[in-house]
Parts: C-alpha cells; sequence; structure tokens
C-alpha cells in the first residue's frame, strides 16, 4: 500500500478519524452538534502533540517529513475547517430562532433566506481556514530555506484554535434557555478573519501546550456536566 503506517502518523491519523465521525454525528437526524464538539476537542489533543511525536523518530527521510506536513495540513482543514462548520450546520437544523422568526412574519421563506446566509457564512469559515493552511505550508517553507530553526510567531490565528473556540461557544447552548446559534455562526465569522489577519501570535511552547490541553479538559468536562443537567 502507498503512504506510511508508522507510529509518528497515528495521532495524525487518529484526528482525521476523529474529524470525519464529527461531521457525520453532528448532521446525522435532526444534527447533534454536543457530539460534533467532542470530536473536535479530540482533534485539538492530537494536533497538540502529532508533531512532537513525529520528531523522535530518527533518521526520518525528506519524503517521510514532507508527508507528515501534507497529511497535517490535510487533516487539519476536515477536523478545524469543515467540523466546525457542520457543527454549526447542525444549530441551523435545530434552530428554533429562526422558525420563530418565520412564524412571526408568517412566511416560511425567511426561514429558508436565514438559513442561507448562515450557511453561507460558514461555507467562508472554512474557506478562510483553507487558505490560511495553505498560506502557513508556503511561507513556512520560504522561511526554513531563508533562517531556518523554529518559528516563534505564527502570523494569523492557528486553525488549531478553533478546537478551543467552539465548544466554548457551544457551552452557552446548554446554559441558557436561548438558541446559541447566531453566536456561534458570529464566531466563526470572526475566527475566520482571524485566520486571514496579520496578527502575531505567539508559538506556544510546552506549557503553553500544557495549558491549552487543561482548558480543553475543563470544556470537556463543562460539556458533560451542563448536557446532564440541561437534561
Amino acid at each position: 500500500m502507498i503512504g506510511f503506517y508508522d507510529y509518528t502518523v497515528i495521532l495524525t491519523y487518529l484526528s482525521l478519524l476523529s474529524a470525519g465521525a464529527g461531521i457525520v454525528v453532528s448532521l446525522a437526524g435532526g444534527g447533534h452538534p454536543f457530539w460534533g464538539c467532542f470530536c473536535l476537542l479530540f482533534c485539538g489533543f492530537c494536533d497538540a502533540f502529532d508533531g512532537k511525536v513525529a520528531r523522535t523518530k530518527k533518521g526520518r527521510t525528506e519524503m517521510e517529513r514532507n508527508y507528515g506536513i501534507q497529511i497535517d495540513s490535510l487533516s487539519d482543514l476536515v477536523a478545524f475547517g469543515v467540523l466546525p462548520a457542520c457543527i454549526g450546520a447542525a444549530l441551523i437544523f435545530r434552530s428554533t430562532f429562526l422558525r420563530k422568526l418565520a412564524l412571526a412574519y408568517g412566511n416560511r421563506w425567511f426561514f429558508f433566506i436565514g438559513a442561507f446566509v448562515l450557511f453561507a457564512i460558514l461555507i467562508l469559515y472554512a474557506l478562510a481556514a483553507m487558505i490560511r493552511l495553505a498560506y502557513f505550508n508556503v511561507t513556512e517553507e520560504e522561511r526554513q530555506r531563508i533562517e531556518g530553526g523554529v518559528r516563534k510567531f505564527y502570523t494569523g490565528l492557528p486553525v488549531t484554535s478553533a478546537a478551543l473556540i467552539f465548544p466554548l461557544v457551544l457551552l452557552l447552548q446548554h446554559l441558557t434557555p436561548m438558541d446559541i446559534t447566531l453566536v456561534y455562526v458570529a464566531a466563526a465569522l470572526a475566527t475566520g478573519f482571524a485566520f486571514l489577519s496579520r496578527i502575531q501570535v505567539p508559538k506556544p511552547r510546552l506549557k503553553g501546550i500544557l495549558i491549552m490541553i487543561a482548558f480543553g479538559l475543563l470544556e470537556v468536562l463543562a460539556l458533560v456536566l451542563s448536557y446532564y443537567f440541561s437534561r
């Protein structure tokens, strides 16, 4: 078989599998965004360590390194670009706000037009994630050729931040009776702009990564508890 299957790529493969499962479960039936967020958080956990695990292997060939870079970006696009958009789509399917809007005006087209606009924003979010990843790849290749070493700053918000942003937004759904669909889509719009911005974001070291993992675990606990008590 083509491809590589040693331990250096396992976390990346697991991230993609989790993202695919999250997309399916988010859009299944009437939509299950809550479960999709667990898959998103797991993708973030895998991404936090995949590079470090890969670098533990001595004597990696140039092809192995390039392969790892390619699949990492492709996996990130699905996990942090497509999956958050699908979670948002599930919220739109379940949205009570849009249905109330259509009933208030006595016209079902208000629902379809509103849903179309929100879907379009989510698609643009996924596009922004793809552009961010492609731009990072080409600029990183150029930087390595000229400077070498490890970068200290990212230009634009890394797409992996989606793993912490959207579960935090979804928590609002279980902490308040209001429909947070518009809040989620607004967060996706703002995050997409942040992906393409020129803000300088420090690259986290091990301590920063561990803090983000701890924050993600707190989000998991909060989601479980809020879901349990909301029932």
